[in-house]
């Protein structure tokens, strides 16, 4: 049974009409009130557990009521529940809602990724370095390794977040976030390669133009398309869901890093070829996994939206 904890701060003119609400919806349980207990902000203490299916609608009416301006609200996502309660509430009242997701918690967990400290880049550029010496090896394994560290996919859903809410800073900021991170990227990677080259490091398979790993990254075509669109969904309805597992397999299914990493290379070792190849493959994954996510956001609202409707209307229907 899946629920969350709501912790509010209400300010006494809001608290009837607060508990009015949460009273009224049927699957909120364990409703708790404390009267001029809290401090910082001023105000009653107000706790609950909702239903995941119904939070989406409890949420927006305390919002409505304009507690998150004048008070605070806060969700703890609740790991266990012993309910037997809980679970004939969801089974009678929620059904195919059972296990929507809570966009408040979806779009925190989206924003917090959303945000650029100087660790961003040094990963961007590390990712970029660790991508660099699996194409000079040919390693396949350090290609995996370099798309894992990369932080680019938090930056890419934030923009599609901002695009689907029309907020554009955020679309700026994250914009910003990727070209400087895949500049840097792309500098260290380069820089790299020229010491290599320098020194004579490179083996002698990527001296002779045997080069497996990079003939894969810096070769965009269908198929190249058709995997980013797939991660551009799998990636949202794992963040929305809360599948790490998921998500994981988006990081490593797409050509980000490595083509970064492949750009920086193949300038150092002069295949301008292989260059504009990497910079279109680059190109072509962050546009589609914006382009992808945005919509796969919109779809999921769309849908959950008519689902909830649906039921609502089953509900309000008189029997015969």
């Amino acid at each position: 049974m899946d629920m969350i904890h709501v912790r509010a701060v209400c300010p006494p003119d809001l608290t009837e009409r607060t508990m009015a609400l949460l009273s009224a919806e049927t699957c909120v349980l364990n409703l708790h009130l404390q009267k001029g207990r809290v401090r910082k902000p001023e105000g009653d203490a107000i706790e609950c557990d909702v239903l995941t299916g119904a939070a989406n609608e409890v949420l927006r009416g305390l919002r409505d009521l304009g507690l998150e301006h004048r008070g605070t609200l806060v969700l703890d996502p609740v790991d266990t529940v012993f309910s037997d309660l809980a679970a004939k509430t969801g089974a009678e009242e929620l059904g195919a809602r059972l296990r929507a997701p809570v966009w408040e918690q979806v779009e925190a967990r989206i924003r917090a990724e959303g945000r650029y400290p100087p660790s961003f880049y040094l990963f961007l550029v590390i990712a970029g370095l660790i991508g660099a010496v699996g194409i000079i090896t040919n390693s396949q394994i350090l290609i995996v390794a370099a798309m894992v560290v990369g932080p680019e996919y938090g930056a890419i859903t934030s923009i599609a977040l901002g695009i689907d809410h029309r907020a554009r800073p955020r679309i700026e900021q994250g914009l910003l976030a990727l070209l400087v991170g895949f500049l840097l990227a792309i500098a260290a990677t380069f820089l790299f390669a020229l010491l290599v080259r320098g020194f004579g490091l490179q083996p002698r398979a990527f001296e002779l133009g045997l080069r497996p790993v990079s003939s894969l990254i810096d070769t965009p075509n269908f198929f190249s398309a058709a995997v980013a669109v797939l991660a551009g969904i799998v990636g949202i309805v794992s963040l929305s869901e809360a599948r790490t597992s998921a998500l994981l397999g988006v990081f490593i299914s797409v050509t980000t890093i490595p083509a970064a990493a492949d750009i920086g290379v193949s300038s150092a070792f002069a295949s301008w070829d292989e260059a504009w190849g990497s910079l279109l493959q680059l190109l072509l994954n962050i546009v589609v996994l914006i382009v992808v996510g945005t919509g796969t956001l919109k779809c999921q609202r769309a849908i959950w939206r008519r689902v909830s409707a649906r039921r609502r209307e089953r509900a309000v229907r008189p029997t015969a």
